[in-house]
Formats: C-alpha cells, structure tokens, sequence
C-alpha cells in the first residue's frame, strides 16, 4: 500500500468533479451543467451545403456541439457561412473550429463561432521526431516563442468571448515535450500547461482541457494526472473526454466505454466525444448510452460503499493510479502469475450442452474429422452449472461445475468444482489444483480471508450485485491486498434485460476500470435476456484488447473521418482488414491525414496516413518508409511491408 495524491473526489462514491463553467454560445459546460454530447462533421469544411446537412443529422441525433475542420484560412472563413446557413434553418448549436498548424485560421474563426479547438504540440511547432536536449535558458526561449505565437488567439477569444480547448493528442506531442519529459502522461499534462499558462497570463479561463490518446491506459492515466495536477495547483478546468482514433464497429464502441467510461466512473467528465469510423451521428446514442450510466436516477440506485482512508489528504492504495502495473498474483494452474487474463463463458442456464453449444464462444467442433477447431476467441473455461458434458472436450478448454455436481464426476480430467464461499472449507472433496471460490463483500470476512489467504489451489471468483459494481470490486481488491491475499481473482459481473448495446458499454466501463488499474486475473460475465453468447464473449476479448491486458486480434488504430481526411476511411479501413485481420497482436494505424498520423504510429507496428489527394505514406512504427504511394496500390504495399519485416503469415 502506498499513499497517492487524489485525482477524483471519491473512489467509492460517484461524485463528480466539480469543475468551473465555461460558455460556448448559450451552452454551459463544466460546473452544474450536465455532461454534454459533441462530435465532428466528415465533409469537406468547403462544401457548405453538405457540412451544413451533416451538422443537422448530427444535432437531431443529439449532438450539443458541432465540430467542424478549418485546417486553412479559407475554411475557417466559410465556418461563418455554415453558421449563418444553420441559423437560418433554425439551428443555433454552436460550432466549434478544429485548429492544427495554422493560427491565421484560429484567429479568424475566434471572431465568426463559439469555440476553438487547438492542439498545443501543433500549434506553434512541427514534428521532426527530433531529440533536442535543452538547457533551461533554450527551453525558456521556446516558451517565449509560443507565447508570442498564441497570444493574439488569446486576446482574441477574451474579445469575443470565445471558448478554448486546449486538446493534447498523445500522437502529436512537440518535439520539446518529448525530449524533456517523453512519450508520457506527464508530457502530455506539460504539454496543456504550457499553453494554459499563457492563457492564465492574460486573465483568460474559458478554457476546456482533453488528454487524448489511442491507448486507453496513457488517456486515463493521463486525464487522472491532469486533474490531480489541477487539484495540486488549485485550478478546475472542465475536462473534453475521448478516445483517439478509436476505430469503428465493436471495437471502437467497446475501447470508447473502455477510456471515458473508466473516467466517468470516477466522476471526471463534462463533455464527451465518441470518435468512431463512421458517419458522426451514430457517435451520439454511443455517447448518449455512455453518459446516462451515470445519470441522477441511476446514481441513486448505488448502494454505499465502505470510504476508503485518506491521510494527509493522500489516498491509501495498492496499485499506482498514475502507472499501469498488474496487480501481484500467485498462478493457480493456468490463472494468475504472469499468466494472461483468463476468459470464463457461462453456460449454467442452458437446458443442455452439446458440442455445438461451444461454438460461439471459439469452439467449432467437425463431425466427419472428428476434430476441434479451435478461433483466436476461444474461451478458456465454461461453467456449467448443475449441466452435464457428455463428451470429450477441446484440450484447451476446462469445464466449471457446481461442486456437488463435480464431486459426482467418475474421472474429472479438466473439469473444477465453484463452491460458494464458505462451502469450500466444508466440503469433503476437493480438487488438487483448482478450485473457484465465489466471493461477495458479504462473503469476504476477516474470518474467510485469514483461512483462504495462505492457499494454493483456489482462484476468487469476484462478484457484486451493486449496480456500481466497479467501486465495490475496486474496494474489496484493495482489501484483499491489505490482507496481503494473493490467490488470483476472476471478476464476475451479471446483467439481465439490458440492450445489447448497454451490455457492451456497462461491461466495458466497468470492468474495463478494473482491468486498466491492474485488477483481475480474468473475466466472467453472465448474461440473461440481453445478447448472444457469441456478443458476450467477443465483448470480453474486446475488453482485454482494448485494455491491452490480453491480445487476441489485430488492432486497427483508426481516426474519425473529418473533413481532413483525404481519402474513403470507411472502405480504406474495411479493406485493410479484409487482408490483416488474422494478424493476430498487430496494430496498424489508419490516419485520414497528418495531423495525427505520425504521432500515433509510434503507439502502432505499422501505418497507413494520407499525405495528399491519393496519395499515401506508409510507416514501420514513427519512420516513414514509402512516400506518395498511389492510393490504389498502397494496401497492396501496405501488404508488402509487413511481409518484409516478418509479421506476414497466410490467412487459414
């Protein structure tokens, strides 16, 4: 245990963060107002008619603020004509300019709309992945130099009452951040104040701040260190919550619930961006979805937690909130130690089982070769309850039953008893090497810790029916580490009559919060009423892979389309996963441009980046290996690369 500085104001009730208001246009974000919805147009910013067409879709769906690209003077001019057409069509939301390298283009759209967006690693600096090493003085000069740069944006926005987001992006770090601080959460943060300090200079607060990032583990732990440095320096900025090039589909809505709903959670969040590969207005039921988990109704339904302990205004923990480290285990059988997270299929309410009852959880069984197939997301256990499995299982499958079914087994080859709690000291029949114990707080005694603690063959399955599970579960994690327990722990989360779509986000805020500080050895969800297994077990892979805690596919790194991109991202990206999706622990970044391409191939194996009207660049992590390849052939090229550095293998 060690005694951290705090980043929410509590970690066992949701309270939010209470940050100051700042206005864009009539809407208040921040302070008593409620988490506002936000996404990006995809057209051309020049093609009034469309954006202006697409900004509707956007705000009948639910979007409170429009963000639109002006990554020249020229758009940033025909924002006003965007305004003025939706004004007239009866649409006041207010717009908000997405500013990267070009400050003429901010300081005139700070005169016509509510917002502007600047990126503090482009705004005054272009990357060269250059390693400077800086005295004081030179890093002082650089500071000067952007000041001078950015104060006209400043006294601007004060004039006009505009608002500001200063939204740092992991992937495009200055060169300055990243020689002094690195590729860090810390850079990130430094990066912000920089330019906050400028702002806070001029007696100018209507700020918002975003720590985006690809990787969900650098995004929270770098929203985490923002808010405690702002706690630390008495500041309360509103915070834009949102993953970077999240993806599309599944993936992108899970890795999406993963990173904001991991923050949510903890009350930090005032306004939120869903950023998928798709058209924008279906960002915002995903994002809509997400925010009213934590709505006033809900909230009410939590039941109290125990606090936890603070001294000297320091929270007492056992795992770093700032840096991600997997919680200490002992290995039980394949389960906990340095093993991956182990993945646990219900099966208990089915009225039988046959061989086919496992295919949707990773496990195709072929009569005539009387073999098993065996897919990426196969599971690693199914529980069975009081069931029976009447034929010969996949060798690397185990089967749960409950333990008096289990005890009745002639020959239990890869089949474990689940006792509940107390059960397991009663019984008079164990396994050698591995029993679940289910476990509640209600289960979870001084007295059951003090006799399970010092055991070797047993494995906790975690549970909580609290509808908010995840402080309860984070709280009892942190008693068994009191305790110094170090048996392996499953989490064990059940939903029942939700939408599929509510089960994906819930599942992933969740549990993904636990998984993101280190906690669990394995994933366990039942569902009843809701979705398929088949979506319950690629919701779990979905988790881990978004978590980084257990890769199981390849993962596409893929920006939001935006007027920007410069070519089809949609069919680009389906195209490219048409050819490498059997890849398995690739990642490959899809970047419609260069605003973020560069940066956030150095969090990818490979990268696919517009540079121009059909033309490509291609990357091995940060370095640029193929300049201007013809769209048409860069996938084929994209292809190549891969074979040459020997990450190539044949689809089956």
């Amino acid at each position: 245990m060690k005694l951290y500085p705090p980043y929410s104001n509590s970690l066992t009730e949701y309270k939010r963060f209470v940050t100051r208001e700042v206005k864009c246009g009539d809407i208040g974000i921040g302070g008593n107002n409620p988490i506002r919805l936000q996404s990006m147009t995809t057209t051309d910013t020049m093609d009034t008619k469309a954006t202006v067409a697409q900004s509707i879709r956007m705000i009948e769906a639910g979007c409170e603020l429009v963000r639109i690209t002006a990554p020249s003077i020229n758009e940033a001019k025909n924002l006003e004509v965007i305004k003025k057409e939706l004004v007239a069509a009866g649409y006041k939301t207010p717009l908000v300019a997405d500013i990267h390298f070009t400050p003429n283009a901010a300081e005139f759209a700070a005169r016509v709309i509510e917002k502007v967006r600047v990126n503090p690693g482009n705004y005054a600096d272009k990357k060269k992945f250059e390693e400077i090493e800086y005295t004081n003085a030179a890093y002082e000069q650089e500071l000067e130099r952007i000041r001078q740069r950015f104060t006209p944006l400043v006294n601007i926005c004060k004039e006009y009452g505009t608002a500001m987001r200063i939204g740092t992006n992991h992937g495009s770090l200055s060169d300055r951040i990243l020689s002094r601080y690195g590729d860090t959460p810390l850079g990130m943060v430094e990066s912000a104040f920089e330019f906050l300090r400028i702002c806070e200079d001029l007696n100018y607060y209507n700020i918002v701040i975003s720590m985006k990032a690809s990787n969900t583990q650098v995004m929270v732990q770098a929203y985490r260190l923002l808010v405690q440095k702002m706690i630390e320096t008495n500041r309360n900025y509103p915070l834009h919550l949102g993953v970077t090039e999240a993806g599309d589909g599944e993936d992108g809505r899970i890795k999406s619930a993963v990173g904001i709903g991991a923050l949510l959670e903890d009350g930090l969040g005032d306004t939120v961006r869903v950023s998928l590969t798709e058209d924008p207005e279906f960002e915002i039921p995903v994002a809509k979805a997400l925010v009213d988990r934590y709505s006033a109704e809900k909230i009410k339904q939590h039941q109290a937690i125990e606090p936890l302990h603070l001294e000297n205004g320091k929270i007492n923990l056992p795992y770093n909130p700032y840096d991600y480290q997997k919680r200490e285990s002992q290995s039980v059988l394949n389960i906990g130690g340095h093993n991956v997270p182990r993945v646990i299929a219900d099966f208990s309410t089915r009225d039988s089982i046959t061989p086919a009852t496992f295919f949707p959880v990773g496990y195709n069984y072929s009569v005539p070769l009387d073999k098993w197939n065996i897919n990426d997301l196969a599971c690693d256990y199914v529980y069975v309850g009081n069931n029976h499995v009447n034929f010969e299982i996949p060798g690397t499958l185990g089967i749960i039953y409950n333990s008096e079914i289990w005890k009745a087994i002639e020959n239990p080859v890869r089949q474990y008893p689940l006792f509940c709690g107390e059960e397991f000291f009663t019984s008079d029949k164990t396994h050698p090497e591995l029993n679940f114990a289910a476990a509640t707080k209600e289960v979870l005694t001084p007295e059951f810790i003090s006799k399970i603690k010092n055991l070797k063959n047993i494995v906790l399955i975690l549970d909580s029916f609290n509808p908010h599970a995840m402080p309860e579960l984070r709280r009892l994690f942190i008693e068994l580490t009191e305790n110094n327990v170090l048996l392996p722990v499953i989490i064990k989360r059940n939903y029942e009559n939700i939408s599929e779509q509510d089960f994906q986000l819930g599942s992933s805020a969740e549990i993904g919060a636990l998984l993101l500080d280190g906690l669990g050895d394995g994933i366990w969800m039942k569902q009843q009423n809701c979705t398929s297994p088949q979506v319950v077990n690629s919701t779990t892979f979905g988790i881990l892979q978004a978590t980084r805690t257990r890769i199981s596919k390849t993962e596409y790194i893929s920006c939001p389309s935006c007027g920007r991109t410069l070519f089809d991202l949609q069919e680009t990206t389906q195209k490219i996963r048409e050819r490498t999706d059997h890849l398995k622990g690739i990642k490959i970044g899809i970047m419609g441009c260069i605003v973020n391409g560069p940066g956030e191939m150095a969090d990818a194996d490979y990268g696919y980046v517009g540079v121009g009207v059909g033309k490509i660049s291609l990357y091995k992590g940060k370095e640029v290996v193929k300049k201007n390849v013809p769209s048409d052939d860069a996938v084929n090229e994209l292809i190549d690369l891969i074979k040459e550095h020997g990450d190539w293998v044949e689809k089956n």
